[in-house]
């Protein structure tokens, strides 16, 4: 299988690359669609407390709704991604997003911490249609450098979201329950789907969709699993993101009930936090016009170690200003580890890259479902177990990269691989 370290295939009939005004305005709506990750996990942090008491239920409890939520999303991207190399990628948007909204009010109508994982675990299937289908559309307009910035990009807009989240959780939350943020996204899932249907365009015409049914979509899965480094780009971006998604559903519980900040102030050191990997996202594009992205890579997984490790010292010393400026360092890491570790996995399966980016995304959800439960497992009362989740997929993430993800260097052509 040929692998995008050579040039994207553009014949006649691709969709041309979006400029000027139009750029613009694509770039808002995929960075919003990827949105749907960090608005469904971060808008109802705030409200954790509220609804164990609210639906008597454990706090281990309320955290598997986040982590239910991640595996519909990881089996939406499953499920979508294949279809949209067959459908195009308009079509599978529209639908996810229409369901999202549907599925938020069945979220805010949930009567347990049962019935409403078993909600989240629906609404993130459809919020995985919408995210797989954006990678897609990114990896065919873009491949090599140019991908690694324009994801960097998206960066800036999906990023505000984990900044606003919570905050905006937190504003609706003085109006109402926890119930009403559900209302709330399903309300942006509205305005979203028409969004979607007025401006997104089909990025994959009909000449170049696959037409071999399953049997086609089989022997693609064939050749993702058995691309080595595909496997390991994406296997260090599930472990990047597991010590993000350790941050996302601990840190609720560390800050207000260890450190006993207010609902405020976390939203705030929250939002700081996603400030700095949006800034460090924005860093990351402008990099790449002098180095390499599997260099601008291993760098920011050597810097989130050290700060993870900065983590579990202020944890074990319970001493917030470590805790916070060490999360701080960690989570500003990733704004360079997840547009570069993307690009190096999608630019090597171009001719299939709804289904490869389907899978990048299944392993990055499934992966980052497991910290949930186990930050949650090791006990309330501590930021211990939280940051020894971090620490641990942190290291895992670096060492993959260095071993399983390692650029061939047998041939010319794979030697090029690595400079991608």
């Amino acid at each position: 299988m040929p692998h995008a370290t050579a040039p994207p295939v553009r014949p006649d009939e691709r969709v041309a690359v979006p400029t000027g005004r139009a750029a613009a305005v694509l770039l808002v709506l995929l960075g919003t669609i990827t949105a749907f990750g960090p608005l469904s996990l971060d808008t109802y942090l705030p409200a954790f407390p509220e609804m164990t008491r609210d639906l008597a239920a454990s706090q281990a409890q309320i955290q598997l709704s986040l982590t239910t939520c991640l595996i519909g999303m990881a089996v939406g991207q499953l499920v979508t991604g294949p279809l949209s190399d067959r459908w195009g990628r308009r079509r599978p948007v529209l639908v996810g997003v229409g369901a999202y909204t549907l599925l938020s009010l069945l979220c805010a109508a949930a009567p347990s911490a049962e019935a409403l994982a078993a909600a989240r675990f629906a609404q993130g299937f459809a919020g995985g249609m919408g995210v797989v289908v954006a990678r897609a559309v990114v990896r065919d307009l873009y491949a090599g450098r140019d991908a690694a910035k324009y994801f960097s990009r998206l960066t800036l807009v999906f990023g505000i979201a984990p900044m606003a989240a919570p905050a905006f959780g937190s504003l609706v939350l003085r109006f109402g329950s926890w119930r009403t943020v559900f209302v709330a996204l399903a309300v942006i899932g509205a305005l979203l789907a028409a969004a979607v249907a007025w401006r997104l365009p089909e990025t994959l015409p009909a000449s170049r969709r696959s037409t071999g049914g399953l049997a086609a979509t089989a022997a693609a899965g064939r050749s993702l699993f058995t691309d080595r480094i595909f496997l390991g780009y994406a296997l260090a971006q599930g472990l990047a993101f597991a010590g993000l998604f350790a941050y996302i559903s601990g840190s609720s519980f560390v800050f207000q009930d260890v450190f006993g900040v207010s609902a405020g102030t976390f939203s705030l050191i929250f939002g700081v936090n996603a400030l700095a990997l949006v800034a460090v996202g924005q860093a990351n594009a402008r990099l790449l016009d002098r180095f390499e992205p599997r260099r601008l890579l291993i760098g920011p997984l050597g810097v989130g170690v050290l700060a993870a490790a900065a983590v579990l010292a202020g944890a074990l010393l319970d001493a917030l200003p470590l805790v916070a400026v060490a999360l701080f360092v960690f989570v500003g890491s990733l704004g360079m580890v997840t547009p570069n570790g993307t690009a190096l996995a999608l630019d090597r399966h171009a001719a299939h890259a709804g289904t490869a980016a389907a899978l990048l995304g299944a392993i990055q959800s499934v992966v980052g479902a497991a910290a949930a439960p186990l930050v949650g497992l090791g006990g309330e009362g501590t930021a211990v177990p939280m940051a020894v989740v971090i620490t641990g997929a942190a290291i895992a993430s670096l060492a993959v990269v260095l071993t399983l993800a390692r650029p061939r260097r047998s041939t010319t052509a794979t030697s090029a691989e690595g400079r991608l």
